[in-house]
Formats: structure tokens, C-alpha cells, sequence
């Protein structure tokens, strides 16, 4: 595949995770919440979360703002030069590690805050969005790729 496919994949995948995070999540959050009944494993709630991660750096948006796009960008330039070397398998979680980031980073220019939803009940652990599923999952494959490549 030429390196300008993979560009391609990379960006035509990055913009449909974008969009199915923001469809998704509009959908939860205005339709889904109410009519879903509260059960032993989740929940769906409304919570503006100011901060990142466990809301850590809370009331810090500026800051995660412009980390994102740094972020963002490093990531885009670092997948575009190493494109040639990079299976679809890696542009894939790739291009969800930006999805999730940028829209997390809109939620954060277009309301203040990420609006987080999922609230697991078997565990006590912070509300999350899809977003942040993206990221988590996403970094926890790259992760791998890299371990298994290093064992090579």
C-alpha cells in the first residue's frame, strides 16, 4: 500500500471514529439517558468533568486544550513520517487514539468541560465517555504492538 493510502486511511478513519464519538454520545445523552433503567453493571449519567483523567487537572482547560492539540499534531506527524513502516493494524488504533482525543478536545472548546456518562456500578471508578474509551483502548494496543516488536 503507497504512502499516500495509508495517509488516507489514517485520516478517513480518524474522521469516522470522530463522528461515531460525537453521534454516539449526543444520542446517549439525549435519548439513551432516560429510557435506560439503572442495573448492577452501569449506569448512564450526566457529568461535566473539568479536568482530565480522574479528573485530574481540574479547572486547568486552557492547559488541556492546548496539550491536546499538541497532541493531536504529534501524533498526526509522527504516524505521517512513519507512515511506510506502519501496518493498517497500527494506523487503525492510531487514528482511534486521535479520534478519542479530539473529541474530548471539542467537548472542552465547545462547553468547558467533557461531558462523561458511563458510570460503572460493580467497581467504583470515575464516569467516562467514549472518548475516553478510545484512548484507553487505543494506547493499551500500541502498547502491545510496541512490546511485541521490541521482542522481536
Amino acid at each position: 500500500m503507497s504512502k499516500n493510502s495509508k495517509i488516507l486511511y489514517l485520516l478517513i478513519t480518524s474522521v469516522f471514529f470522530i463522528v461515531f464519538d460525537l453521534f454516539f454520545s449526543e444520542l446517549i445523552l439525549n435519548d439513551l439517558r432516560f429510557k435506560i433503567e439503572s442495573n448492577p453493571i452501569m449506569d448512564l449519567i450526566f457529568v461535566q468533568n473539568t479536568g482530565a483523567a480522574f479528573s485530574i487537572l481540574e479547572n486547568f482547560q486552557i492547559f488541556l486544550i492546548i496539550f491536546s492539540f499538541l497532541a493531536i499534531a504529534y501524533i498526526f506527524v509522527y504516524a505521517v513520517k512513519n507512515i511506510e513502516r506502519f501496518s493498517l493494524f497500527v494506523n487503525f488504533w492510531l487514528a482511534l487514539l486521535i479520534a478519542g482525543v479530539s473529541c474530548n478536545l471539542y467537548e472542552r472548546i465547545a462547553f468547558g468541560y467533557v461531558r462523561d456518562f458511563f458510570k460503572l456500578n460493580f467497581i467504583d471508578f470515575p464516569v467516562f465517555n467514549i472518548s475516553d474509551i478510545f484512548i484507553n483502548v487505543s494506547v493499551i494496543a500500541l502498547i502491545c504492538i510496541i512490546i511485541k516488536n521490541r521482542a522481536k
